[in-house]
Order: C-alpha cells, then sequence, then structure tokens
C-alpha cells in the first residue's frame, strides 16, 4: 500500500481485517474501547439568539444553548482480552517486518493486554509503554486521580523496526538555564512520558466524537514510526485522527469502524483528501 491509499470502512474491524493482505502496513495504531463500563458520550449544544436567553454576547444580543445529538458508545465488555485477541492477532499478520503497533488503553486493562500482546508478539518485541500524561477534567477526592492513559508498543522484529530519530519533535527544558542556550534553544527529545493536552473543548480540532485524541499525539507516533509514503492502518478508528495526521505527513490510510456516525464523523473531517468510502448505508 502506499500514500494514495485513503480510505474509510464501515464495518465490524475483525470481519474486514480478514480481507487484507499480510505484511502491508508499516504502522498500526488502535485506541479500542477502554472497558470502563460506562456509556461514553461526549455532549455538545449550540447557541441560538434568544432575547430571553441566559447568554449575552455582542452589542447586548441574548442567546441561549440548545443540546444537539451527540454520537456515543457502550464501553462494557464481559471478557475484554478475548474480544482484543483475534483482531490482536490480525495486526500482527498484516504488519510489514519493519513495522510497530501501538495500543492505547487505560489502566484498568493495559496489564492484561500487556500479557496477550506477550505471547501473540514474544516478550523480546516490546519496546516501550509510553505513558501520555494530561492535567484536565475532574479530580477524585478518595484516590490519585488518574490523569494517564498507556500506549504499548510492539515491533514485529525488536531487531528491525522503523524509528526515525531525527524526525522526532522537540521539547522545552524544564531548567533550560543549566543546560546552556544553544541546547536550550533546540529543546531535548521527550521520554516515555509525554506531557500532551486533551483535545480543548471548543477547539477547533474538536469533532464532537467521544474520547477523540489529539492530533500532536498521532502526528508524533505516524512521524517517528512510519516512513513517508507508507500506508498506516486504525481500526478503531473513532473520530479519524490517525487518519488526519498520516494525511498530514504524507502516509496513507485505512480508518476501519462499525460505528456509523463515527465512519460521518471522518469523512466530514478527511474529505479534503478524498477517500474511498466503503460500507457507508
Amino acid at each position: 500500500m502506499s500514500v494514495d491509499v485513503r480510505r474509510i470502512v464501515c464495518s465490524e474491524c475483525l470481519e474486514y481485517l480478514k480481507k487484507l493482505r499480510s505484511r502491508q502496513f508499516s504502522l498500526i495504531y488502535i485506541d479500542p474501547p477502554f472497558n470502563t463500563g460506562r456509556k461514553q458520550k461526549r455532549s455538545r449544544i449550540r447557541v441560538v439568539q434568544d432575547d430571553a436567553g441566559e447568554r449575552s454576547g455582542f452589542g447586548g444580543r441574548r442567546y441561549r444553548t440548545e443540546s444537539v445529538e451527540s454520537p456515543w458508545y457502550p464501553d462494557t465488555y464481559d471478557n475484554f482480552t478475548q474480544f482484543l485477541e483475534p483482531r490482536l492477532r490480525e495486526a500482527y499478520r498484516l504488519l510489514s517486518d519493519d513495522g510497530s503497533l501501538f495500543l492505547h488503553l487505560d489502566y484498568r486493562e493495559v496489564h492484561y493486554a500487556k500479557v496477550l500482546l506477550d505471547e501473540i508478539f514474544g516478550r523480546d518485541n516490546f519496546l516501550n509503554e509510553i505513558i501520555w500524561a494530561y492535567d484536565y477534567g475532574a479530580r477524585a477526592k478518595n484516590r490519585w486521580p488518574a490523569k494517564h492513559d498507556n500506549i504499548l508498543w510492539y515491533a514485529k522484529d525488536p531487531e528491525r523496526y522503523i524509528f526515525n530519530y531525527h524526525q522526532i519533535d522537540r521539547i522545552p527544558y524544564m531548567a533550560p538555564d543549566l543546560v546552556g542556550p544553544e541546547k536550550a534553544a533546540r529543546g531535548k527529545t521527550p521520554t516515555d512520558v509525554w506531557w500532551q493536552t486533551v483535545v480543548p473543548t471548543n477547539g477547533k480540532e474538536k469533532t464532537g466524537y467521544p474520547t477523540q485524541k489529539p492530533l500532536k499525539l498521532l502526528e508524533r507516533i505516524v512521524r517517528v514510526h512510519s516512513n513517508a509514503g507508507d500506508t498506516v492502518l486504525d481500526f478503531f478508528a473513532g473520530s479519524g485522527t490517525t487518519g488526519e495526521a498520516a494525511a498530514r505527513l504524507g502516509r496513507g490510510f485505512v480508518l476501519v469502524d462499525e460505528g456509523l456516525e463515527a465512519c460521518r464523523i471522518m469523512a466530514r473531517r478527511l474529505d479534503a483528501w478524498k477517500p474511498r468510502l466503503i460500507g457507508f448505508k
């Protein structure tokens, strides 16, 4: 596959993955449901001019807010690893010999998933557990607030994988005076803890899809772990962040999701790159 491949597939992912040829993706990133036991939903509103409204605006105009229909999905599985296993085995088959898998979960299931991936890929093929840390949202008062996700990185071959070190985006030093002006100006490469804010509620990036991940997070993964012209696969594609990161960086993409609303959001978001739409009804 190549950069010319731009595809959004509205389908149950396992059914579609079985149709694909082996060893054709240099990078697979997936952000499956986290098995939180909750209904995942992002509330959305619109503002309408109304003289009796609760909001004020320019020129003394008044506005009211109205709730609008929001996408959601159930996030509960009786046996989460049993759900993941056949899909992760397909991911292994579909990776190129120098390819990498990134599995994005949280603290509830990541340890079970790692044991499963050790079995599928081999323990020596585990390269990093990346912690995506963010400081946003409510804070629990009966325990330390959970403000991070876990991203497991496995290579198909631990001796041969794509890692474009010089493509890593640099970040500021926390104590620039200690390293001197030259290093401070250049910045440093990140560690395995990535501080990155969530998608702002009112930001231009926001699609309204629940659990949407930041574009900068995916751009880092795509830039470093694939080459220009490669094709990236995401089979829990949600709002299509992986596809936008791939397209912006000169990669192709195959995005799969069984939710029709998710597929519609992706189609609108990625319309500028004219993706092929499969399975839309």
